[in-house]
């Protein structure tokens, strides 16, 4: 098994943290991975994506061109990796502000409101990252959700760790979405 996933959208989105998340949770459950962020200067609202590979073997190169899995929480984004999903992969796009949605018939194609969700069940627009999350691995099964649970725990700074259930809460949203 080799799932090359690529998370794209603005800086601030959380795109890195979610990859990091995956990527970890893998890791604890003894696959190889790889995680490659790539991010502007702007640091907050430039562009950003990193591309996790995930592994039962080693995995040969953390570059890649074609994804089995592409997540965009932007418009430039979709535009740039729609082309760059593998036939029969999966595209999960951000359906509350993405406005031209996805136009291939040959993958299947996710339409997930995080941001409407996020702000008006949560009631927190930045864990919106997480409901993202929740709603891939429960579409690929990639990790554990006990193992997603307990590697947020480990990898969330300890100053936040008071939003452990919030963020709990938007991955449970996240899978009960799709």
């Amino acid at each position: 098994m080799l799932i090359e996933t690529i998370f794209s959208g603005f800086g601030g989105q959380g795109v890195l943290s979610m990859g990091k998340l995956l990527a970890y949770a893998a890791m604890k459950e003894g696959k190889e991975i790889s995680w490659m962020p790539s991010y502007g200067p702007e640091m907050r609202g430039g562009t950003a994506n990193c591309i996790v590979n995930i592994s039962d073997e080693p995995i040969s190169s953390p570059v890649v061109t074609e994804y089995d899995v592409v997540v965009v929480l932007n418009q430039p984004s979709l535009k740039k990796f729609e082309p760059r999903v593998k036939k029969g992969g999966i595209l999960i796009w951000e359906s509350s502000t993405i406005k031209e949605g996805p136009t291939r018939d040959d993958i299947k194609i996710y339409a997930l409101p995080a941001i409407d969700k996020a702000t008006n069940e949560l009631k927190n627009v930045k864990v919106m990252n997480m409901l993202v999350l929740g709603a891939l691995v429960k579409l690929k099964g990639i990790v554990k959700r006990d193992t997603l649970m307990q590697a947020l725990k480990e990898t969330l700074p300890e100053r936040h760790h008071h939003l452990i259930p919030l963020n709990e809460e938007a991955i449970e949203l996240g899978m009960s979405l799709v």
